[in-house]
C-alpha cells in the first residue's frame, strides 16, 4: 500500500466534499471514501511496521494481526511500537473533532454506513457551540432536486435562525451574524445529539492523520536505532 497516495486521496475527497456540500448524497459518498482512506492509512502504518520489524505477515494487516504475530514471535520491539501507537492515537483523539472522527469511524465499521446526513444552516464564521438549524428540502435518491428550493427554504428560516444564534453569540460576547454571513452545509448527528459539520471535520482531521503517520515513522526509526545500539 502507498500511504502517501491515501493521504492525497483524503485531500481529493475533501475538495469534492467542499464542491458538493451540502448535497447529502455526494457528501455521504465522498465522506465514506475519506474514512476508507483513513482506515487504509492506519493499517498502512502497521504494514510498514510489519516490514521494518520483519514479522512477515502476508495477508491484510491490522494492528490486531500485528500484535498477534509480534506476541507469537516474542518481538518486544514490535509490541513496544504498537503500544506507543495506541497511546499516541488516544492522545490525538482526545480533542473534540478527532474524537468525533473516531466515533464516526466506529459507527461506520459497526453499521457499514454513516449516520444520517442532514442539511443545516450555519454561520460562515464558526464559533464553538454555535446554533445550527436543519433545512428540509425535497430529495430524489438522497440528492437535492432544486438549488432554488434550498435557497427559498434558507430565506424562509433565516429570521428564526438569526434570532437564536445571535442570542447565543450575544451571551458569549461573540460577533453578531447577519443574513449575508450564513450558508448551508451537510451535518451528521452523533448519539449525544452533537451536530458535526462534515466538511469542517475533514479539514481539521487531515493534519491529525498526517501527523500520526509522520510520528509513527519516526518512532519506528527510533526503536530500530535502539536495537542496533
Amino acid at each position: 500500500m502507498n500511504i502517501e497516495e491515501e493521504i492525497k486521496k483524503c485531500e481529493i475527497f475533501l475538495k469534492q466534499i467542499k464542491q458538493y456540500d451540502p448535497d447529502p448524497f455526494y457528501v455521504n459518498y465522498f465522506f465514506s471514501k475519506y474514512i476508507n482512506s483513513i482506515e487504509n492509512i492506519i493499517n498502512g502504518i502497521f504494514e510498514e511496521a510489519n516490514t521494518d520489524f520483519g514479522l512477515f505477515i502476508s495477508d491484510k494487516i491490522t494492528q490486531k494481526k500485528f500484535n498477534d504475530k509480534a506476541k507469537i514471535k516474542q518481538d518486544f520491539n514490535a509490541l513496544k511500537f504498537s503500544e506507543w501507537f495506541s497511546n499516541k492515537y488516544e492522545i490525538e483523539h482526545k480533542k473534540p473533532y478527532p474524537n468525533f472522527m473516531n466515533k464516526i469511524r466506529q459507527f461506520k465499521n459497526m453499521n457499514e454506513k454513516l449516520p444520517e446526513i442532514k442539511i443545516m444552516i450555519r454561520a460562515i464564521e464558526r464559533y464553538k457551540d454555535d446554533w445550527y438549524q436543519e433545512i428540509k428540502v425535497d430529495l430524489k435518491n438522497k440528492k437535492i432536486i432544486s438549488k432554488e428550493q434550498l435557497e427559498i427554504e434558507m430565506k424562509r428560516q433565516t429570521p428564526i435562525f438569526l434570532e437564536i444564534i445571535n442570542k447565543k453569540r450575544h451571551d458569549n460576547e461573540e460577533p453578531k451574524v447577519t443574513k449575508k454571513k450564513i450558508t448551508s452545509s451537510a451535518f451528521l448527528t452523533l448519539e449525544n445529539e452533537q451536530k458535526i459539520e462534515i466538511m469542517y471535520l475533514c479539514q481539521t482531521y487531515t493534519p491529525v492523520i498526517r501527523r500520526l503517520l509522520d510520528e509513527s515513522r519516526d518512532k519506528i526509526k527510533e526503536i530500530k536505532i535502539s536495537i542496533i545500539k
